[in-house]
């Protein structure tokens, strides 16, 4: 399983495949010249590189490659520069290795190349480097979609040759409300703090495996929804929804864990095609 992302942060793939790795809670790291530049400028600070004591950025290379399992070049058109260097490093280091024409590959297709090719080699340090903006400014969505879809086909323990068509790489959009008045306000809300890991996650559940997520969740909901009976209106809203005349601080908990998880289902689903 994927531990680990590795990349130098010098183009827009690179940025792409560390913005995937921080997006989904997954390590990242790497190295990157001197100074921390990049192709556009400084790199921002939230990327949590380490600095080489050299401007040279072959040697953050090379050092990237020996750091990781395998490396993923992912290219608009042949390898040339730098990224033919990175396979060249690779090919030195008896790494495993892969390289993908974005230019030639369908980035769906692609991702689950990438996946397979993960589970198959057991790769869990991953470098990941590739073209930059000006060469085709599609790679920074195309390697977000890419590495975000690998990782998460490894998640849900998908079968050698899986396809994802996914919308889980929408942001939920909204108000966040300070205490939720309705059982769609409240769901809004939860949805708002989940990460996407957490969202991709409950939303694949099957029914039967809820229970287990729903002890555990229910207790975090009274904490953050209702303070000591306080929220009424919010019980109110559960009770006309389940019918339930009796409905507590804990059943209406488990009311709006269900319909998180429905609302989910619809938004995060994996749709995975064989």
């Amino acid at each position: 399983m994927l531990k680990k992302i590795i990349s130098s942060g010098q183009t827009e793939a690179e940025l792409a495949a560390l913005d995937a790795a921080i997006k989904l809670e997954v390590p990242h790291g790497g190295w990157i010249p001197k100074r921390k530049l990049t192709e556009t400028g400084a790199l921002p600070a939230k990327y949590r590189l380490q600095e080489m004591p050299t401007y040279t950025y072959s040697e953050c290379i090379e050092q990237n490659v020996i750091d990781s399992k395998g490396t993923l070049i992912l290219s608009c058109g042949k390898p040339t520069g730098n990224l033919d260097f990175a396979r060249e490093m690779t090919l030195k280091h008896r790494h495993q290795l892969l390289g993908i024409d974005l230019d030639l590959t369908n980035f769906i297709e692609a991702a689950s190349l990438v996946h397979d090719w993960i589970q198959l080699r057991r790769i869990d340090a991953l470098y990941v480097t590739g073209s930059g903006a000006a060469v085709n400014p599609d790679v920074g969505n195309h390697t977000t979609f890419i590495v975000e879809s690998a990782i998460l086909l490894g998640l849900m323990n998908a079968a050698p040759g899986s396809q994802i068509v996914h919308d889980s790489t929408e942001e939920t959009s909204g108000k966040s409300f300070d205490m939720p008045k309705t059982l769609n306000e409240a769901v809004d809300q939860i949805i708002l703090e989940m990460s996407l890991k957490d969202r991709v996650k409950l939303a694949n559940l099957k029914r039967e495996d809820m229970e287990p997520f729903g002890v555990t969740f229910k207790i975090f909901i009274q904490n953050r929804l209702f303070q000591k009976g306080a929220n009424r209106d919010l019980i109110k809203s559960c009770i006309a929804v389940s019918w339930n005349d009796d409905l507590n601080e804990s059943g209406a908990a488990f009311v709006i864990i269900e319909k998180l998880w429905e609302r989910l289902k619809e938004t995060h689903k994996l749709k995975i095609v064989k």
